[in-house]
Parts: structure tokens; C-alpha cells; sequence
């Protein structure tokens, strides 16, 4: 195949990562139409179907899977070499995509990040708002932030926050006439707030522990979230108990809009962590926001 086909090979990887025409089309800077005609072009010079298109979706085949597979990794390692070669050649830049939850967003990364935006302007980060513990490597993340525990086997990970816990909160109108929880168990008689996560569309389990033991609760309630800033808006209306960060209650708890309840069983975890691929870190840029969002102990 000839060289000059390369970057026909680099438009057919992100479609098929991206399944769509509409986004790999805005990520590549060409319409969809072109888009579309380079990826049947590629294919009649190939002599394989490499695409299944219908008129919802598309997605590779089972040839476009083995060449996506093959391919994806090298061009990825080309394109962090060249990004590392810009930095030192002239000023950091570029663009870092980070998965995290809302949570970490606005109390940890903006905060963080934010003034490194304004010293460095061409660093562009996005900021994707996922709870769903995504592969950060699959979707071409940059990087990913979780809990301590949590971590991706073969990442290199950076600490980012100080150790957190999650309490039981309910409004002072919610517990009027009702019995307070005082064990995981007595959550099974209230109305509890979930939050979805995306991985195979279940809920957040409530985890405790108290004089060793572990204990992880499973509960129900009338109202669920994808967001825990609504769980806990809920829970300041009366709508049930919730389960969120200390850090998120805290402000409603001075107020006397939340009564924590269960104190016994919310101990201390591992806090927030930013996890890499090894060979990400070459680029100044991310040297950079990593070392922004480094915690200080």
C-alpha cells in the first residue's frame, strides 16, 4: 500500500473508534461527506469491507476490528512522540483528554487546572465527565482519575487528593417522625437516593466498615441519578437518604440542611488518584498537569 495512504488509515481508525461519521469527522477537521468517500475509497483500494454502515451507526467489521487493533496503538505512539518533540522544539501544547467524575472535576482538577490554562493557553484540556470506570486506553483518554483502589492494573498513578469518605446524610424533614438508621441493615426500611454507573447499567453500592468488618449495601428509593450533585440536591429537599462525599455534604451540614446519620460506619478511603499509560508521559504538557494536580501532603 502506498505511504501516501496513511492518512486514509488514520481517518478509518478514528471512525472506527469512534463509531460515527459525525465525530471522527469533527475530530479529523472534514466533512462527513468527504469523510465518507475517503473510507469507500480505502476499501476498493484494500478489496475488503473494513466498515458496517446502517443509516443509525457504524462499526468495524471483523477485518476492521484485526487492522483497528494492529494499527490504533502505533499511530498513538506516533502521535505522543510528536507531541513530545513540538513541546521541547517550541512551548508546551496540545490537547489532554481526562475521565473523571463530576465530583473530581470541579473540587480537584478545575481548581487545579485552571490557572495552568491561563499561564500555558496552548494546553487544552477537556474534562469528561464519566463514571462508568471507562478503559481509558479504548477511548483514546489521556488519562483517568478514581479512588486509590480502584486503579487500572499497568498505569502508572499519581495521588491527587487527601484521603476522603462518604457519610449518610437526610434532611431534617425526611427523618421527622422516622426512626434514625444506626446500621446498614436499617437502610433497607428508608428511602434511599441511587446514582446509576453506566458499566452494565447498575447501581452505586453504599460500602461501609466499622471495627473491621465490611459491610456493602444495596439499596432502594423512588429516585436515581447519573450525577451525585443531584443526589445530594435531592437529599437537601427531603426525598430520601444519600450517600456522597464528606466534602459535598459538609456546607449543608453547617447549615443544618443535612443531618449526617451512621457515623460509626463511614471510615477513611484511599483518596483520588490520576492514572496514565507509561508511554503518555513523554509530553511536556502532561508533565506539566500532572504535576499541577500532584497532592501535597
Amino acid at each position: 500500500m502506498a505511504r501516501d495512504n496513511l492518512n486514509d488509515l488514520v481517518a478509518f481508525v478514528t471512525v472506527a473508534r469512534e463509531q460515527s461519521f459525525t465525530r471522527a469527522a469533527a475530530q479529523l477537521g472534514v466533512s462527513q461527506s468527504a469523510l465518507s468517500h475517503t473510507m469507500r475509497s480505502l476499501e476498493a483500494k484494500m478489496g475488503m469491507r473494513l466498515l458496517t454502515r446502517t443509516t443509525r451507526s457504524v462499526a468495524p467489521t471483523e477485518i476492521g476490528e484485526q487492522l483497528m487493533a494492529n494499527l490504533a496503538p502505533k499511530f498513538d505512539d506516533i502521535f505522543s512522540e510528536l507531541a513530545a518533540l513540538h513541546d521541547k522544539k517550541d512551548h508546551p501544547s496540545g490537547t489532554i483528554r481526562i475521565s473523571a467524575t463530576d465530583f473530581a472535576i470541579e473540587t480537584i482538577l478545575w481548581p487545579k487546572l485552571s490557572p495552568l490554562m491561563l499561564k500555558y493557553p496552548d494546553i487544552n484540556i477537556e474534562f469528561v465527565n464519566d463514571y462508568g470506570l471507562t478503559d481509558i486506553v479504548e477511548k483514546r483518554y489521556d488519562a483517568g482519575v478514581r479512588l486509590g483502589g480502584q486503579l487500572a492494573n499497568g498505569m502508572i498513578s499519581v495521588r491527587i487528593g487527601p484521603d476522603m469518605r462518604f457519610v449518610v446524610v437526610g434532611s431534617p424533614d425526611y427523618f421527622s417522625g422516622k426512626n434514625i438508621p444506626m446500621s446498614p441493615q436499617d437502610l433497607l426500611k428508608h428511602q434511599c437516593i441511587n446514582l446509576r454507573l453506566p458499566v452494565h447499567g447498575g447501581f452505586y453500592v453504599w460500602e461501609f466498615e466499622k471495627e473491621g468488618k465490611e459491610v456493602k449495601a444495596r439499596v432502594d428509593g423512588q429516585i436515581i441519578f447519573h450525577s451525585i450533585f443531584q443526589v445530594t440536591k435531592a437529599a437537601v429537599a427531603g426525598f430520601g437518604l444519600a450517600h456522597i462525599p464528606e466534602q459535598l455534604a459538609e456546607p449543608y451540614l453547617q447549615s443544618g440542611e443535612l443531618i449526617q446519620v451512621m457515623t460509626e460506619w463511614t471510615p477513611y478511603w484511599e483518596g483520588l488518584h490520576i492514572y496514565y499509560p507509561n508511554r503518555r508521559g513523554s509530553s511536556k504538557a502532561f508533565s506539566l498537569v500532572i504535576e499541577a494536580l500532584r497532592y501535597q501532603y
